[in-house]
C-alpha cells in the first residue's frame, strides 16, 4: 500500500491508475465495517483509494473531535492488510487553507433526523466529501448503510451536482449479538455495552412486528421505544420511521420500503442505528 499526504502527490499518482477506481473513505478508528467496504471495493475496481481524515468541519463544539478513537498507525495496518492499493492522509491545513470559505449546504434532507440536533453536522459531511470526490476522481465510492441519512445526503448531493461517481451502499455489519458496529463503541463501558443490545434489539422487535402484518406507524416506532426504556443509562434522540429516500416521518399507516432509525446517548457515547422494512 503506498501512503501519500498531499493533494499533489496524490494527483501525480492519478494519472497510472488503473480504473475503476473504488474510494473508501473514513474519519479513523478503522473497525470491521469500514474493512467490509474495502472487501467489497475489491469485488469491483481495479484500484482501491482510501481516504483517512478527521474532518472538523462535521463536528460540533461540543462533540468529541478532540478525543475520537482514531489510531492513525494502527488504521493504516488494518487498511493495508486488507488490500487497499493507496491511502491519502491529508492535512487538515491542505484541505481547509486559512482562507477557506465554501460550504457545500443541501436542503430539508439535512435538517432532519440527526440535523435536528446537530447543527452545520451535514454542511460539514457534504463540504468535505465534495472535496474528497474532486481529488480523488473516483468511479464508485462505498458508503456504509448504518449511516443512513448520512448515505441519503450524499447520494442526494452526487445527484443534484451530476459528481461522476457511482454511490455504493453496503450493509452494516454487526457484531454476533447484533450490536452494530462503530468506532465510537470503544468508549463504551462493559455495562453500557451490554445495554446497548437494546437498541438493535428494538429494531429487530419491530420489523418482527412489521413482517407480521403491523402497519401502524406509532405502534412500530413505539416498540423500538418501549425496548430501549428498559434501560437506564440509554437516553432516546429519536426513533424515527420515514421515507427512506426524502426521511420525511412517516405518519398513519407505513407503505413499504420505509426507514426505522434511531439515535440515543450512552452515557456520552452517541450511537445511530437502522433497519429497512420492505
Amino acid at each position: 500500500m503506498e501512503i501519500l499526504r498531499t493533494i499533489e502527490s496524490y494527483r501525480e499518482l492519478y494519472v497510472d491508475l488503473q480504473g475503476p477506481i473504488g474510494l473508501v473513505p473514513t474519519l479513523g478508528g478503522v473497525h470491521e465495517g469500514h474493512l467490509s467496504l474495502v472487501d467489497e471495493a475489491k469485488k469491483d475496481c481495479k484500484t482501491i483509494v482510501s481516504w483517512l481524515f478527521l474532518n472538523p468541519k462535521q463536528f460540533g463544539p461540543n462533540e468529541d473531535l478532540n478525543s475520537y478513537p482514531a489510531e492513525e498507525k494502527e488504521d493504516i495496518s488494518l487498511l493495508d492488510q486488507r488490500g487497499v492499493d493507496i491511502l491519502l492522509i491529508p492535512k487538515t491545513i491542505d484541505i481547509y487553507p486559512s482562507d477557506f470559505d465554501t460550504v457545500v449546504k443541501l436542503g430539508k434532507i439535512t435538517e432532519l433526523l440527526e440535523g435536528s440536533r446537530r447543527p452545520g453536522h451535514f454542511d460539514g459531511v457534504t463540504t468535505i466529501v465534495s472535496k474528497m470526490f474532486n481529488i480523488i476522481q473516483p468511479d464508485r465510492a462505498y458508503f456504509g448503510e448504518k449511516d443512513a441519512q448520512q448515505l441519503r445526503v450524499i447520494q442526494k448531493m452526487v445527484k443534484d451536482l451530476n459528481f461522476p461517481v457511482e454511490i455504493i451502499s453496503c450493509p452494516t455489519v454487526r457484531d454476533n449479538d447484533g450490536l452494530a458496529l462503530s468506532s465510537r463503541n470503544k468508549y463504551l463501558s462493559i455495562v453500557e455495552r451490554n445495554d446497548a443490545l437494546s437498541l438493535y434489539q428494538g429494531l429487530h422487535n419491530a420489523k418482527a412486528s412489521f413482517e407480521s402484518g403491523e402497519r401502524n406507524a406509532d405502534i412500530v416506532r413505539n416498540v423500538v421505544i418501549q425496548e430501549i426504556k428498559k434501560s437506564p443509562l440509554i437516553t432516546i434522540d429519536y426513533v424515527s420511521l420515514s421515507d427512506p429516500l426524502s426521511l420525511v416521518e412517516i405518519s398513519g399507516k407505513i407503505t413499504p420500503p420505509a426507514l426505522l432509525s434511531l439515535a440515543v446517548h450512552i452515557g456520552k457515547t452517541h450511537l445511530i442505528d437502522n433497519v429497512l422494512l420492505e
